[in-house]
């Protein structure tokens, strides 16, 4: 395992969680669109996240390739995803997008997203970033000691 590892590893972290975070806002800020560009309400989505170890492709940057022995790959996203939920129905036959006719009508097709959920997952995603934040300030804490030590 390098000297640079640890900081690899939560630099990876680091950036997911700031991109998880994007896409929580995002879902929080459609919350009541009902059109998109696409038709229809606007959908959640999701980050999906896979480790690094899965990659065979990907290489510590600061390692020869003989001395890189696979530990401390990270995490990297795979994909923004759509969450498939169908949208919540909600009656408001005054909406603009309220259904007309139909066993539905007078319904909204409105967002499949939660408020509280996405609350969660943010707080969830800071926590994360806030521990990744942690992993790279006690590195820097460590390296700076191992330097006063070889003095």
């Amino acid at each position: 395992m390098g000297l640079f590892t640890s900081i690899n590893i939560a630099a990876t972290g680091l950036s997911v969680e700031r991109l998880r975070t994007d896409v929580i806002a995002d879902n929080i800020a459609n919350a009541s669109t009902t059109r998109t560009q696409d038709g229809g309400p606007y959908q959640r989505k999701r980050v999906i996240l896979v480790s690094r170890a899965q990659n065979p492709y990907f290489r510590l940057p600061f390692l020869p390739e003989q001395w890189d022995n696979g530990a401390g790959k990270g995490v990297k996203v795979t994909e923004i995803q759509k969450d498939a939920a169908p949208p919540r129905m909600m009656y408001d036959p005054t909406h603009p997008d309220a259904i007309k006719t139909g066993p539905n009508q007078g319904m909204v097709a409105m967002p499949n997203v939660n408020i509280v959920t996405e609350m969660v997952d943010m707080i969830a995603a800071s926590r994360a970033y806030e521990a990744n934040s942690a992993i790279v300030n006690s590195s820097k804490a460590m390296f700076l000691k191992a330097l006063e030590i070889g003095r």
